[in-house]
Parts: structure tokens; C-alpha cells; sequence
């Protein structure tokens, strides 16, 4: 029993403890008190020496270090095979201790008396404060050090004698942390913890202030860190400078630097994050914007600007601008996303640190993440993913269905606003993986099927009503759209499975790449076929384990959808059925691009992987474990990704940087450039994000609708006078313009609200300058490094 400074309490204390254990000899047999006395000022000590009985001992620290000190000197001097830990104002009466024995002798280590488990009993409250502030540090200590214990600091538990002992002397924190401390040295070495529900009543005179809250929380933030593994340390910083080293052409100049290979779109991501962080600092809807596409505007919820980053990134992208915040994004985003994969294998596949360090990796940068390392957040941030499986893989369980079913919710919430179709490819993956592993362990099914559709089900109504509004808004809301049309090309060929990506460092061919994918940001398999012929060897080797095969059916299935709706047998002109034209008309499906769902392959083969090493690195042979590690060395190296490439970035006319344009664009019109903003030049965007999105521009690279119907098209409503500027960058012809073009072309600028025309340096542009000053009837003039023609000065014809 800790005491400090306790004379008020600790005779009625020591009274009703010797009461009860004298009492019930034959129940307890021989029993000792030791009153660990932290440095008392009071007559504490005193009480306890004038004591006669002998079984009542006191051990004294020399001055006042706190709790966890007191326990760990009373624990050590204590000789039981059993020792409870009570707190000296028993608020958890001392009749409690048959519960806690009882559960002792079922087989567990630690007993812990508990207020949070269904048959617990709670008489005099504390007051409201204090006590929400206790359930907040025991949210913040599941969530960190002790997941699945509900009460860690009720003070009053049960240990087996030397394991306690063992634990104590083990610990490091001296104050009321402690008890987490203990419970987490318990649980690393696999020993079983029971919380056992008691009576529990507040005693006034409580001796936690409130300064003590901040200390238990900085104790938990320490133990936590200690109790992670240097490996898992190291881990973790490797995954960061392999995310640093990808993104080395760029990460130490991201406003100077463009990765070209992102095409448009490292320019469409850096007006995303610029655009919600400007809304969010007006007070404006984040999901809503004209400042493109005006002045119809933007649905800034139906293109993925990733608000669950983008939003509370507000003040970085405000400080230092958008173009740092992507950046930041994506390199910190991708070793997040190898760290939680890493972690996901280390609790449910392998043990071994680099058996799970060497699949993470592969789930994290393997060719398909790579392509879309270059400009798509929304599929390299997936940290989030693991996290929804493992929380999933919880459920099955059915040990804490309420509380996984809610964090699953929210889990699922959260990834809606980082990226809908990385979570729609994830839910199709698991529904492949559970098929499959029902089928090979239908025990497993039987067992898990009934708590996984009650978690799902509490997560689906934790879930939609924090996003049916923004879905709402997606799919109903302005410049909303039905359906989108991608590249006739977006689908995999079964020889792009088998090649090498664009920027595998040893065995890349940009060439073979490039003709089997339909741009550089969507190389969606390239996994080689040495590593699928090192997938086929591990899944026979390993078919005996359920997980193998279950892992084996993901990948397969998932590699056979990307092919698409129908696909080609290679080096024949036999056409088969695609399996995706099955999904490819459903909601949901129809919008996406069908070869990202072989991204599901890279997790798929990373715990493969993972699982050949482990086996491996634990061969009893060493010809065979030399022989498998070099076929891993093998199929690995030649995917190794080259850093990302990148150039100096374009600079941005002065005509724009220095603020010229303030003088040609009134309130409520917009600067055009010539040509209008789209998916195929989007250097405009850029221009608005370093004025600081001062100006409005129509056109633009977003997904909006088309016509009547609706349809989703890739950028503006194209009109007249953008399809001839469009024409004339492409071709370099001037078109013969005639009055009733000058007059569709006066029609649009006013549609535009144009305030101003803009032609920066660029291919075919006297072609263009000669095109606008046919439609406009002026030349134009050299101005901040670009032509402009200012419509202010035109007559009124």
C-alpha cells in the first residue's frame, strides 16, 4: 500500500485490512501489510512502527518521488505468492479480494480490479471534471500503450507474487503511470491479465492534482516509446528515407522543383490543397469553389481533394504554401503507409522484423505506388488501410464488437475524405480474402461471421451520417456528375503483370512501359515476373497454411479483374470476356479505373513475401536458406524504384508574380489565359496558386459535368472559343475567322465574365496571338512577359 502523507486515514485503513485477513485465516493463510511510505511529512511513518503486530512492515524512500517509486520498493520487500496493490483510502473495499483471487486462480497473472466492465459497482462519484478527465486518459492509454483494458488506474490489484516482483523492478516510472507500466511488461511477455469488476467508491482527500494529469501523460508517452522495439525504430526510419530518397529530385525545393511525369497533375494537386486551405481561412464551404471552372465552378468533393489532409494542414499550406504541403504529404504519407503495413504484418503474419520490414516495403513501393508516387496523394497516403483491416480482423474476434465496430466507423469516415476509391478497392479486397479463407477455414467463419456483421453493421451507422452529407453534395450537389469515361486504355494487359515499370531502377524500360500503360502516373502492375514466379513457389511451398492460399485467391482475382472488360491473349488475336465487365456497370465500380485494382496484388504479395522470409531466416539448412534468400534477392532488385525525376519548375510570369494583373481584373471577373486551362496544360493553375488565388479562371483541370446528361468529363464544359484556342496550340494553324466566330467569341467572354486575356510564351504562339487578335480586333500588348489584351479598352461593339 503507497502512502503519502496519510495520518488522517491510514489507522481505519490498516484496521479494516487486519480485520478482514485475521478474520479469514483459513481463507488467506499467512499474510503480510507493507506500507511503502513515499517520503511522508506527516505522522505517517509513526502509525505504522507503533504497530505491534509483526506482519506489518514499512519501507521509507528518503524523500517524496511519487507513486510508482512507493510501489516498487513495497513490492520488492513483499515474500507472498500473491500480492495486491490497494490504494490507502481502500475506495475498492478490501471484500473485493476473493473476486480477484478467484480470477488469479483461473490461470491468470494479474487480476485488476476494474469500474468499466460490465458487473462493476459504482457508489459515491467523483466530481464530473475528474472523472471525464480519467476517461480520457483511458481512452488516450488503450489507444496507446494497453489496448483492450478499460481501466488500468482502479488502485487496487492482484499479481502472482514473483511476476510481480519481476515487472516492478523492471519499471522505470516513478509516478502514478505505473500501473500502465506494469500491465504493459505483463502483456509483452504473453502472460494473461483478467479485469474483474468490483465496487468502487470516491474518498475524498484524493492525493492526484491537477498537474498529476499532465504527468501521467507524459509517463504514458514514455512508456509507449519504450515499449516499442529498436527494430521497429529502425523500421520506421528507413521507410522515411526511403520516402526521402524517392522524393529527393523535389523534397528539398518543392516550390522550385516539378516532377514531369506527373503531367497536369502536381499542378492540380497544389491548387487542391491551396483552394481548401483559402475556403477553410474564409469560413467558406470546403466542398464548393469557382475560383476554376468559372464561373460554373468546382465540386471539390466529387475530385478527391483529400479534405481529411488538406483541411488541417490549413496553417502549413497558409505559412509555407501548397506546393511544401504536397510535398510533405506525400513523402511523410508514404513512410506512414510502409509503417502502418509493417506493423499490420508484425501482429498478423510474421514476427520476425525483417521478414515484416521487407514486405511493408513491398506493400508500400512496389511499381504500381511508385507510378502514383509521382502526383496521386489520394493512393499513396494509405496509412489509414491497415488500420480499417485491423480493426476488421478485431471484430472477428468478438471480443470488443462495440468499441471496433465505432473506430471502424470512424476509420472508414476519415478514409472517405482522404480517398473513396482506395477504400472501395481495400472493401473488395477484404470480401476476396474473407471468401477465400472461408472456404479453407470454415471453422473460422463459423466462429467470426456473426461479431464481424454486428461490427460492420455499428461501424455502417457510426459512418454515414458524419459522410452522407459531403456524398450527398459528391453526387447531387453543383457540378456534380454521373459517370465518368476514362482512357479506352485503363485496363491492364496480362503482359504488363509480368514487365517491369518505367521506374524500376535495374530492369525499368520506359519503352515497354509506356506501351503498356496509358501514361506514367498509372503503371498499376509491372510487378516483374520474377517476383510472380517467386509468389508461385512461396504459395506451393506454404499451401498447407490457410493464410497462403487465402492471400494466393486475393491476388490472382484481383490481378484477373484488372484486365478489364475484355483482354487480349498475348501474342495471339484470341479475345476473351474481361471478369470486369461484371462490376464495371455497377454504382460505385463504374467510376473506377480498372487497372488500379491490381494495386490490391502489392499487400497481397508483400505478407507473402514476408512469409517465404520468415521461413527462411529460420531454415535449419543453410544451403536452402542461402539458395531462397538469393531467388528473394532475385525477384526484388530489379523493382528497386529510381528517384522520381524532376526539373526545374517553369517560372511564373511577372506579369502574374509581381501583381501587374490587379490592374486588368476587376471584382467579379476573371483572368483567361490563352489557351483556356485543361487536363493537357495546366500551368495556369499554378499561375492563380502563387497569386494567391486572387483571380477567378475559366476552363481549368478538374472532373466536372457535360451536357444535359451530365456525364463526367476531365476539365471545363468545353465551349467555342476554348476548342479553337485548343486547335490552334495543337496544330499552329491560324483558323480564317469570320464575324460570326468574333461574335461566339464575344458571347463566351462575357459567359466568362473575362476581364482580361492572357498569352504566356509557349509553342504556336503567334499562331495563337494572331487567332485572339483576329477574334478581338486588337493586337494585344507586351506586358510582364506575356501578350494581354485588356477588354475593358474595346468599344461597344
Amino acid at each position: 500500500m503507497p502512502a503519502y502523507n496519510e495520518q488522517h486515514r491510514l489507522t481505519p485503513t490498516l484496521d479494516t485490512l487486519t480485520g478482514h485477513l485475521a478474520a479469514e485465516d483459513a481463507r488467506w493463510g499467512e499474510w503480510e501489510i507493507i506500507v511503502a511510505d513515499d517520503g511522508s511529512t506527516d505522522a505517517t511513518r509513526d502509525l505504522v512502527s507503533v504497530r505491534q503486530d509483526p506482519r506489518i512492515h514499512l519501507v521509507t524512500g528518503t524523500r517524496n518521488r511519487g507513486k510508482g517509486h512507493a510501489l516498487r520498493l513495497g513490492v520488492a520487500a513483499s515474500r507472498g505468492r500473491r500480492v495486491l496493490v490497494t490504494d490507502a483510502d481502500l475506495a475498492t473495499p478490501i471484500e473485493e479480494l476473493e473476486r480477484l483471487d478467484k480470477a488469479l486462480a483461473e490461470g491468470n497473472s494479474a487480476a485488476i480490479g476494474s469500474r468499466s466492465v460490465p458487473g462493476a459497482t459504482i457508489g459515491d462519484r467523483q466530481h464530473r471534471l475528474r472523472e471525464l478527465l480519467g476517461r480520457a486518459g483511458n481512452l488516450l492509454i488503450r489507444g496507446t500503450a494497453l489496448p483492450g483494458i478499460r481501466d488500468t488506474q482502479c488502485g487496487f490489484k492482484l499479481y502472482d507474487g514473483d511476476r510481480a516482483r519481476e515487472a516492478y523492478a523492471a519499471s522505470r516510472v516513478n509516478g502514478w503511470g505505473i500501473d500502465v507500466e506494469v500491465l504493459g511488461h505483463l502483456r509483452r511477455a504473453g502472460l494473461p491479465i483478467a479485469e474483474v469488476p468490483v465496487r468502487w467508491s470516491h474518498q475524498p482527500g484524493s492525493k492526484v492534482g491537477p498537474l498529476d494529469y499532465v504527468r501521467v501523460l507524459t509517463e504514458i508517452i514514455r512508456i509507449a516509446l519504450r515499449s516499442l522495439r529498436p527494430a521497429d525504430l529502425f523500421a520506421g526510419f528507413l521507410f522515411l528515407l526511403m520516402s526521402v530518397a524517392l522524393y529527393s529530385g523535389r523534397f528539398f525545393a518543392p516550390a522550385h522543383r516539378y516532377l514531369p511525369d506527373s503531367l497536369r497533375d502536381q499542378n492540380q494537386w497544389e491548387w487542391f490543397f491551396a483552394v481548401t486551405a483559402d475556403n477553410v481561412a474564409h469560413f467558406r464551404n470546403p466542398l464548393f469553389t469557382d475560383l476554376q471552372g468559372f464561373p460554373d465552378g468546382v465540386n471539390l468533393m466529387a475530385n478527391t481533394v483529400m479534405l481529411g489532409m488538406s483541411v488541417p494542414l490549413t496553417p502549413l499550406t497558409l505559412a509555407a504554401g501548397p506546393a511544401v504541403t504536397l510535398s510533405l504529404v506525400m513523402t511523410l504519407g508514404l513512410a506512414a503507409t510502409a509503417a502502418a503495413w509493417y506493423r499490420l504484418i508484425v501482429k498478423y503474419v510474421v514476427r520476425g522484423r525483417i521478414a515484416a520490414f521487407l514486405g511493408a516495403s513491398l506493400a508500400a513501393f512496389a511499381p504500381p505506388m511508385v507510378s502514383h508516387a509521382h502526383a496521386h496523394p489520394n493512393f499513396v497516403v494509405l496509412f489509414m488501410i491497415p488500420l480499417i483491416i485491423d480493426r476488421a480482423l478485431r471484430l472477428c474476434t468478438g471480443a470488443r464488437v462495440a468499441r471496433d465496430g465505432v473506430l471502424l466507423g470512424l476509420m472508414a469516415a476519415y478514409q472517405v475524405f482522404l480517398g473513396e476509391e482506395p477504400l472501395l478497392l481495400t472493401a473488395l479486397g477484404l470480401l476476396l480474402f474473407a471468401a477465400a479463407y472461408a472456404v479453407v477455414r470454415p471453422d473460422a467463419a463459423r466462429d467470426s461471421w456473426r461479431p464481424l456483421l454486428r461490427g460492420l453493421l455499428i461501424g455502417a451507422s457510426v459512418c454515414l451520417p458524419l459522410v452522407v452529407y459531403p456524398l450527398v453534395w459528391q453526387f447531387a450537389g453543383p457540378q456534380s456528375y454521373t459517370d465518368i469515361e476514362h482512357n479506352p486504355r485503363s485496363f491492364n494487359s496480362p503482359l504488363a503483370l509480368l514487365s517491369f515499370a518505367e521506374r524500376s531502377w535495374l530492369a525499368g524500360d520506359a519503352q515497354t512501359a509506356n506501351a503498356l500503360a496509358f501514361n506514367t502516373t498509372e503503371q498499376n502492375a509491372f510487378y516483374g515476373w520474377p517476383l510472380v514466379l517467386l509468389a508461385f513457389a512461396v504459395v506451393v511451398r506454404l499451401w498447407e497454411r490457410a493464410l497462403v492460399r487465402a492471400l494466393a485467391f486475393t491476388a490472382v482475382v484481383a490481378a484477373f479483374l484488372s484486365l478489364g472488360r475484355e483482354f487480349r491473349i498475348p501474342l495471339t488475336d484470341v479475345t476473351l470476356p474481361g471478369p470486369w465487365k461484371l462490376l464495371a456497370d455497377m454504382p460505385l465500380f463504374e467510376a473506377v479505373i480498372e487497372s488500379r485494382v491490381a494495386m490490391i496484388c502489392a499487400p497481397a504479395l508483400g505478407m507473402l513475401l514476408a512469409l517465404a522470409l520468415d521461413r527462411l531466416l529460420t531454415a535449419r539448412r543453410p544451403a536452402a536458406r542461402y539458395a531462397g534468400l538469393l531467388g528473394v534477392a532475385l525477384a526484388l532488385l530489379p523493382l528497386i524504384p529510381a528517384p522520381l525525376r524532376a526539373v526545374d519548375r517553369v517560372d511564373v510570369p511577372a506579369f502574374v508574380a509581381d501583381g501587374t494583373w490587379k490592374s486588368y481584373v476587376r471584382e467579379g471577373e476573371s483572368l483567361v489565359p490563352v489557351p483556356l486551362p485543361d487536363p493537357a496544360d495546366a500551368e495556369a493553375l499554378h499561375w492563380q496558386t502563387e497569386a494567391g488565388l486572387g483571380f477567378k479562371l475559366p476552363g481549368g483541370y478538374f472532373n466536372g459535368p457535360y451536357g444535359d446528361e451530365r456525364v463526367g468529363i476531365y476539365g471545363a464544359e468545353p465551349r467555342f472559343t476554348s476548342n479553337l484556342l485548343r486547335e490552334v496550340r495543337n496544330s499552329g494553324d491560324v483558323p480564317p475567322v469570320n464575324e460570326s466566330w468574333r461574335e461566339q467569341a464575344r458571347v463566351d467572354l462575357a459567359y466568362w465574365k473575362a476581364g482580361v486575356l492572357v498569352l504566356a510564351p509557349q509553342p504556336n504562339d503567334r499562331a495563337l496571338r494572331a487567332t485572339v487578335h483576329k477574334l478581338v480586333g486588337e493586337p494585344g500588348r507586351w506586358v510582364g512577359g506575356v501578350w494581354v489584351w485588356d477588354l475593358h479598352e474595346r468599344g461597344p461593339g
